[in-house]
């Protein structure tokens, strides 16, 4: 099975900002950001991943990636 994983923090060191930057930029609280980052959210909607990307000058295939699930079936 395939998972999306979040690469936000390697555009964030790329970008050199930090995420308390980012989160007052796009609008969203620390503690959201830090859940996005960490992978710990179930969904991220597409006005968010669109500030993110405008804010970071990415696309989103920056800041997700699809992996194969390495945990047993």
């Amino acid at each position: 099975m395939k998972r999306i994983v979040v690469r936000l923090d390697v555009m964030l060191a790329r970008r050199k900002v930090k995420a308390r930057e980012l989160a007052e930029k796009i609008g969203i609280t620390e503690a959201n950001l830090s859940l996005l980052r960490t992978g710990k959210v179930k969904g991220v909607r597409f006005d968010t991943l669109a500030l993110l990307c405008q804010a970071l000058d990415c696309t989103p295939g920056d800041l997700l990636e699809v992996e194969e699930d390495e945990s047993p079936a």
